[in-house]
């Protein structure tokens, strides 16, 4: 059996694990959308994940024993982690002088810092990510059916 079929489930399957991580980011983020204070007393910063290509090898080991053709290494997508978007004038004010986090004196007295979080940025942003998860689920499938559809006919 080819083994170009085995990379693309590890292609799609680095793809499912990057959506997934995306999700939860976006989880956290939606459930922090009213937290006004954490540990350090500043409030939630939206998370974003990094997600970069995995670097191929430099040179291609043949595929499995026997195969004369070097295979093309199998790449995908790998995490690189999440960065905390701190962009200029990125947390939104709401006035609420009751609140125990609002500014005592000053210019934005009576404010309250809130998070720079878009519920509609992140419900687009989670229905991408679960479409893409989706999509490489089905290349996964795709390509279980492929191959076994291969053994079918080798059997003939």
């Amino acid at each position: 059996m080819d083994c170009g079929m085995f990379r693309s489930m590890d292609i799609a399957a680095s793809g499912m694990s990057a959506e997934r991580f995306k999700l939860d980011l976006i989880a956290d983020n939606i459930a922090n959308v009213n937290t006004t204070s954490t540990k350090d007393g500043t409030p939630y910063l939206r998370k974003m994940a990094v997600i970069t290509a995995k670097d191929a090898p430099a040179f291609a080991l043949p595929c499995g024993l026997g195969d004369d053709e070097p295979s093309v290494p199998s790449t995908g997508v790998q995490i690189s982690g999440f960065k905390v978007d701190t962009s200029e004038n990125s947390l939104r004010y709401v006035y609420d002088p009751s609140h125990p986090d609002a500014v005592k004196e000053g210019k934005w007295k009576g404010y309250v810092a809130m998070p720079n979080i878009n519920i509609i940025s992140e419900m687009t942003e989670m229905m991408k990510a679960s479409r893409a998860f989706e999509a490489n689920s089905t290349i996964i499938e795709s390509a279980k059916t492929m191959a076994q559809k291969a053994i079918q006919m080798s059997r003939i």
